[in-house]
């Protein structure tokens, strides 16, 4: 079977590209630099710009499976005049070209990275989100990956390609970035943080866990035209996740009892009210889908993943 990544040298692409290596596909990475480095085995496709009107039909010649992980990630601050606009020309746009010429070329299932973002930013403690309902997403990117949705699931229908719909919440891993690197920094320097009573509960998807559904749903029947919210079945709070990071850096976490009523107040007197819903807010996705329509379940454990980041964390500061 012959598969294109797209997004391949990102952090779920080239984690992706590798165990599907490994299962002995014949995988096609599509990345937007040349200098892009992929694991050895994996053909490229270079994409220059990915806002131009590419035409893929070169590399999707003989393609089985197309697995779009490329997007225009959530930006913090982000300076565009229009940010909505930036969103749907590279979230929207080039996802359902990429998709439209995959059905005309024969493809038999396109299998979408998409965010929980479009069901929401946070739910109330015990009331997870679910994959048919609860759209409500609140920002350009979020609204972005629902529109895209919408307009793969019409391809389908005029062209008899097969989508899948894969919702995830935070992924953590090997080489994680954004916040979660930097309270993995935070953690093993020792920082006292004022996260010690946070009593949230917040899902979370291991990497290795998010690529092992991803390839289960290349060939599932049961996965065709369905929507997915996937995750650990794990889920934490914030203060339980800095115990956990702690230790898989085999520390203990310096955290502080602050009353979070205190920080969230804190929080909004200097314009970083959106902060208090990652950190104290609560977010739960329903991923009994998964388990039980196609049979899936995690491949590691919470605590596992983490002592895996620790250890590549370690190994990438010695370097």
């Amino acid at each position: 079977m012959k598969v294109l990544v797209t997004g391949a040298n990102r952090f779920v692409g080239n984690a992706l590209v590798t165990q599907l290596l490994a299962d002995n596909l014949v995988v096609i990475g599509a990345v937007r630099s040349k200098d892009s480095i992929l694991p050895d085995g994996a053909g490229r496709f270079l994409i220059l710009d990915i806002l131009d009107e590419i035409h893929w039909n070169s590399m999707l010649e003989g393609v089985t499976v197309v697995i779009h992980t490329a997007a225009r990630v959530h930006v913090m601050d982000d300076s565009v005049a229009d940010p909505l606009v930036e969103f749907r020309k590279v979230n929207v746009d080039a996802t359902l070209n990429l998709a439209s010429q995959a059905a005309d070329t024969g493809v038999k299932r396109f299998i979408f990275s998409s965010s929980v973002k479009v069901n929401g930013e946070i739910n109330q403690l015990g009331q997870s989100f679910q994959p048919n309902y609860n759209y409500r997403p609140t920002d350009p990117y979020g609204l972005s990956k629902y529109e895209a949705e919408q307009g793969l699931f019409v391809i389908a229908e005029e062209t008899g390609m097969e989508v899948v719909i894969i919702r995830p919440p935070l992924i953590y891993g090997p080489a994680v970035k954004a916040n979660f690197a930097s309270m993995i920094k935070w953690i093993n320097k020792g920082i006292p943080l004022p996260l010690g009573a946070v009593k949230n509960q917040r899902s979370l998807v291991a990497l290795d866990n998010l690529v092992s559904f991803i390839i289960h749903c290349i060939e599932h029947p049961q996965a065709a035209n369905k929507v997915f919210l996937i995750s650990d079945g794990e889920d934490v709070s914030t203060t339980e996740l800095l115990q956990k990071v702690a230790k898989a850096f085999g520390k203990q976490a310096r955290l502080v009892s602050v009353p979070v009523s205190w920080m969230s107040f804190a929080a909004r007197l200097i314009g970083k009210g959106d902060m208090t819903n990652r950190l104290f807010g609560s977010l739960q996705v329903d991923s009994s889908k998964a388990r039980n329509l196609l049979g899936w379940k995690p491949v590691t454990t919470m605590d596992e993943q983490l002592k895996k980041t620790a250890d590549a964390y370690l190994r990438e500061k010695t370097i």
